[in-house]
């Protein structure tokens, strides 16, 4: 219980005290339940907000939300990585624009397109709403563990560094499979929901991979915000089914 409060203090704004000192590496794997948990607030919240305003202005008030319980710690880590990333600079130069705490115009544009998207993909959202609701985060923040898994941390001393200490195992993935369970009720959806997850963590890593060969807590922070963005858009996509 104690690191599961850990997680949540550390990712989210949820009312838990202050931060204590904290084992990094053991808070790793309830990140997915943290998800889970701020999936199924979300989830509650749009079925009252539904009551009073028509479902697209649900779903603004629901990404709204979304932001407000992270206090918007994954945006700012997209908005580096876009910036750092997407600039064509050299390795240690993106590294550096990383770091610094002014955001650019590729960090404002990706911000913007990235809470679009994920307005967009819920308010297409026809039915399964809650299930869907609750299931993206808590996938998001599974891919966390993938992205420290199967790349190594690039920064010689960094916030990010404690957590990549120890190597996570396949034990570990516990909440990635409570998730992949919450998944099957969406019925066959639930195929295409997996397919989409496994592709966009791929491309994900495959580019960090290749731009950098290694990943930062903001990088974290970014494959938390596009697999939010892109399982709502594509769910949506399925909708009719």
């Amino acid at each position: 219980m104690r690191n599961l409060i850990s997680a949540l203090q550390f990712i989210t704004i949820l009312p838990l005290g202050k931060t204590r000192d904290f084992d990094a590496p053991k808070m790793v794997p309830y990140f997915p339940l943290v998800g889970i948990l701020l999936g199924l607030i979300v989830a509650l919240f749009d079925a009252a907000v539904a009551k009073f305003w028509a479902p697209p202005i649900a779903a603004l008030l629901d990404v709204i939300l979304l932001a407000v319980l992270s206090a918007a710690f994954h945006l700012d880590g997209l908005a580096d990585t876009a910036d750092g990333l997407l600039s064509s600079r050299p390795r240690d130069e993106a590294l550096a624009i990383m770091k610094d705490s002014r955001i650019g115009t590729m960090g404002l544009v990706a911000i913007l397109f990235g809470l679009s998207l994920k307005w967009g993909g819920i308010a297409g959202l026809n039915s399964q709403r809650a299930i869907v609701l609750i299931a993206v985060p808590a996938y998001a923040r599974s891919a966390i563990l993938l992205g420290m898994r199967y790349l190594p941390y690039g920064r010689a001393d960094g916030t990010g560094k404690p957590f990549f200490d120890r190597k996570l195992a396949l034990q570990h993935f516990w909440g990635l499979a409570l998730s992949v369970c919450i998944s099957f009720g969406l019925g066959l959806k639930a195929i295409w929901f997996n397919l989409c997850f496994v592709v966009l963590v791929c491309l994900i890593l495959g580019f960090y991979k290749r731009r950098l060969g290694s990943i930062t807590g903001d990088m974290l922070g970014a494959m938390v915000e596009i697999i939010e963005a892109g399982l709502f858009l594509l769910i949506s996509f399925a909708a009719p089914w």
